[in-house]
């Protein structure tokens, strides 16, 4: 039996894949099994920063394996602190919980808004209101927290305490805030899943101040936007604002699953022993990977990321056949005038790999992909979007 048959037998349907089998990588270069060549634009949906087998980042974690891969949180290990050292000097939150993935990531974001609004507001206080075409993960809760209907089907009821707002509309949202008794706004700001689209700096500053006058929490899902993906470290510092909590999943490991919740000073003393906890979270082969993300994404690599990003933009902006390109930095989305499924099995044939977010195609190419990589991709983009 090949790959494909094996994955039909054994695997559980939930995945339309690609008919593409990877087998190996270098940086911004994937191959298939039968060694034909594609640039990766989508970098395992955000997680490969630095694309495939980084001799920096593979030596950190191959050193940890030969050490101790793994130890559970019933004991100290040096590469989860000194990781959640890193996080909270450059985030200037103040302490970190670790989990394996953003929707753990927001799971935990969620019981701490509500654990919070409980000791400071009261029990009835559970409330988390969320943006219309917001994604958040697919757990129970995470499930109901994101504001995509089309996504609830099958699994009703969903968790209650959740209060969805149109994105980008501010006096919705404060309608939403004052006609419940709520425990926390959470938003993207940039709804990556529900089509890339930027919120906004007058709506992402408009919904911290909501949440500052409601007394309530405000809470930044950075899963897909964070660690350097927009061109700063957390996308919410392009605005001013400051979260309460903010989540992180995704490139923070480079290419293994962590999910960091990062508390602000409201936040940072709401969990205690027992009341939350993750057997693998903070694993130190994991955070050895992590650390590695963490040093690299200095002041000049964010720089280049914004670079990187306009120069890309600006390829397909205006480009015969996109409407439209939206984004931050190297997560940009393309509206394009033909079906985004016939674009990505077009692209494949021109050996590019990409995603979709709905309707539109959606680029998150190795945060270091060399300039000769992305304008060979930005010009295949545009010829097959042309057609």
């Amino acid at each position: 039996m090949t790959v494909k048959e094996k994955d039909a037998r054994y695997i559980a349907g939930t995945y339309a894949r690609f008919p593409v089998t990877l087998v190996r990588g270098s940086g911004a270069e994937l191959f298939d099994d039968g060694g034909r060549r594609y640039i990766d634009m989508g970098s395992g949906i955000g997680v490969n920063i630095f694309g495939a087998a980084d001799p920096e980042w593979t030596a950190a974690v191959s050193a940890q394996l030969s050490t101790l891969a793994h130890a559970s949180n019933l004991y100290f290990t040096e590469p989860c602190v000194r990781v959640a050292e890193k996080l909270a000097l450059k985030s200037g939150m103040k302490k970190v919980f670790f989990a394996n993935s953003g929707a753990e990531a927001n799971e935990c974001a969620i019981k701490t808004a509500r654990k919070w609004a409980a000791e400071h507001k009261g029990a009835d206080h559970f409330t988390v209101v969320t943006l219309e075409g917001g994604f958040h993960g697919r757990t129970l809760a995470t499930l109901a927290a994101t504001g995509q209907e089309g996504l609830h089907r099958d699994f009703l009821p969903l968790t209650p305490g959740f209060v969805y707002a149109p994105a980008g509309d501010a006096e919705a949202l404060e309608r939403a805030v004052s006609e419940n008794k709520c425990a926390a706004i959470m938003i993207e700001t940039v709804q990556g899943e529900g089509g890339v689209l930027p919120l906004g700096g007058e709506f992402i500053r408009a919904a911290e101040d909501i949440a500052r006058r409601h007394d309530i929490l405000f809470i930044v899902d950075e899963v897909q936007t964070g660690v350097g993906r927009t061109g700063k470290f957390y996308s919410y510092m392009h605005y001013g604002v400051t979260p309460d909590i903010v989540t992180s999943a995704k490139g923070l490991g480079g290419g293994l699953p962590i999910g960091a919740a990062l508390f602000g000073e409201r936040t940072e003393g709401v969990l205690t022993p027992g009341s939350h906890g993750s057997t693998f979270g903070g694993n130190p082969a994991v955070c050895a990977g992590a650390e590695v993300v963490l040093d690299r994404l200095t002041g000049e690599f964010l720089a280049e990321v914004t670079r990187k990003g306009e120069r890309l933009a600006a390829a397909l902006r205006g480009a015969a056949g996109i409407r439209q390109v939206t984004g931050l930095g190297l997560m940009l989305g393309a509206e394009t005038v033909r079906p985004v499924a016939d674009i990505l099995s077009e692209l494949r044939a021109e050996g590019v790999l990409a995603l979709k977010a709905h309707d539109r195609l959606r680029l998150l190419p190795p945060l270091n992909i060399p300039d000769s990589l992305l304008d060979e991709a930005a010009e295949k983009i545009a010829k097959v979007c042309a057609k």
